[in-house]
């Protein structure tokens, strides 16, 4: 396939697809096709699963991938529109019933602590739906202090069974992701603080290349390579790279290991595929393993275009 035909393979895909492709490939900001995503396709699929006490699944946190949480981060994935009001008052609905003592979000076990990937998720979601400064101040202050001596985050940072010693791929990209959205977003609390932290974990991941041991050289973990759509809490070398195109972060040599392994899954006919899924109960499915993938070739395409490489992607 060529260039222009995946870009029309890719608009003939769900309305949050197109809406991404415009934005992002093709530089055209759409706004009626964003107003779209709540009431047509995936997006509406999402908002007719909230049932009548204004969360999904069990709540909060279960089960996965059915919950509010992880709901939640699905429509703000899919570029829905911010302003959406459901979404934001079962955002509001968890602030106000599962602050817990350290300032974070939905403590769990008998030490009644928060954990770091879900909040930096929780604030990457909260901050794209700008949910009022008030609400994220406390949130802001529990994720700082639980930045470690390399620069990045580890859940376990706040367990009372496990004291890590290094920082986790996972941990770090979902506060990464967290602080973008807050500082993108016209929030001011720390804001300086936070950047700086940013730019720490930013260099956490490069000095691993993305997916090496910074002290050996070897594949961390193989899973992190696999091309997976939903993310999840799980890293992989993609959602790294599209981190950090979206940030805007320069090109720096230490990424290109990780691009040439994302050309090197490119199908014979130009596009990429869903690799593997993380397992967990689903709404539904939006594509399916071993298949082309619509989210996949977009976020790749996006992704070396970004870094100048998008020439690669033509067949």
């Amino acid at each position: 396939m060529t260039y222009d035909q995946i870009i029309r393979w890719l608009l003939e895909g769900d309305v949050s697809i197109q809406y991404q492709v415009h934005r992002d490939l093709l530089g055209e900001d759409k706004a009626e096709l964003q107003e779209r995503i709540a009431f047509e396709g995936w997006g509406a699929e999402f908002l007719s699963r909230r049932n009548a006490a204004g969360h999904w699944g069990d709540r909060f946190y279960q089960p996965k991938w059915i919950s509010t949480h992880y709901t939640v981060l699905d429509l703000k994935k899919l570029g829905i529109s911010r302003t959406q009001p459901e979404t934001r008052e079962s955002i509001l609905q968890v602030l106000e019933t599962l602050k817990g003592p350290d300032g974070g979000i939905f403590p769990i076990g008998i030490a009644n602590k928060s954990d770091v990937c879900v909040n930096g998720m929780f604030l990457n979601y909260a901050a794209y739906f700008k949910v009022d400064e008030r609400h994220l101040t406390s949130i802001i202050d529990f994720l700082l202090i639980e930045c470690m001596k390399d620069g990045g985050f580890n859940c376990y940072s706040n367990s009372n069974t496990i004291e890590p010693i290094h920082s986790s791929m996972h941990s770090t990209i979902s506060v990464l992701e967290g602080f973008f959205e807050y500082s993108s977003n016209q929030y001011a609390y720390r804001l300086s603080d936070i950047q700086k932290s940013a730019q720490s974990a930013q260099k956490f991941l490069l000095k691993h290349r993305l997916f090496q041991s910074h002290r050996t050289g070897e594949i961390i973990d193989k899973k992190m390579l696999m091309l997976s759509y939903p993310s999840r809490w799980k890293y992989d070398i993609l959602r790294a790279l599209d981190y950090f195109r979206l940030s805007g972060v320069n090109f720096d040599f230490r990424m290109q290991d990780a691009i040439d392994i994302l050309l090197s899954k490119r199908l014979i006919d130009g596009r990429w595929p869903v690799q593997s899924k993380h397992p967990g109960q689903t709404h539904f499915e939006m594509e399916k393993v071993g298949k082309p993938s619509r989210w996949n070739t977009l976020r790749a395409m996006r992704t070396l275009k970004y870094f100048g490489q998008i020439q690669n992607c033509a067949t």
